[in-house]
């Protein structure tokens, strides 16, 4: 299966998404932040990419143009329950920025799931 790295400063939401990927054979790494996140994957890098938009130290948006511009192929999913606005601002952002899927929370497993399988290569789901 796939290594996927997980960036949200939520504790639960984190858990949740452990769950819901390893159920399905992923290897999942976790990160509090964005700084803690950038810093996991470049010591292993993943096949696909799971950030949170609102963070402490880096946010997503910040974390997606930063792989985009490093790694470019990589699949990115974007995640947001908004902040003191709506995910809806937020997530058309990411995605003019690069992250290939968006997905505001509360989000199903069903949801997550399909993106994974929609962004990894066939080999790898």
């Amino acid at each position: 299966m796939s290594r996927i790295l997980v960036i949200d400063d939520d504790q639960q939401v984190r858990a949740l998404l452990w769950e819901i990927l390893t159920d399905e054979g992923h290897e999942v790494i976790e990160a509090a932040d964005g700084v803690e996140g950038m810093r996991k994957f470049r010591d292993q890098p993943t096949d696909l990419v799971i950030t949170d938009l609102i963070m402490p130290e880096r946010e997503g948006l910040e974390i997606i143009n930063q792989l985009r511009r490093e790694f470019p192929s990589l699949g990115v999913i974007a995640i947001s329950g908004g902040g003191r606005v709506g995910a809806s601002d937020y997530l058309p952002i990411a995605h003019m920025l690069g992250a290939r899927k968006v997905i505001a929370k509360p989000f199903s497993a069903g949801e997550i799931l399909q993106a994974v399988q929609e962004l990894l290569p066939p080999s790898r789901t």
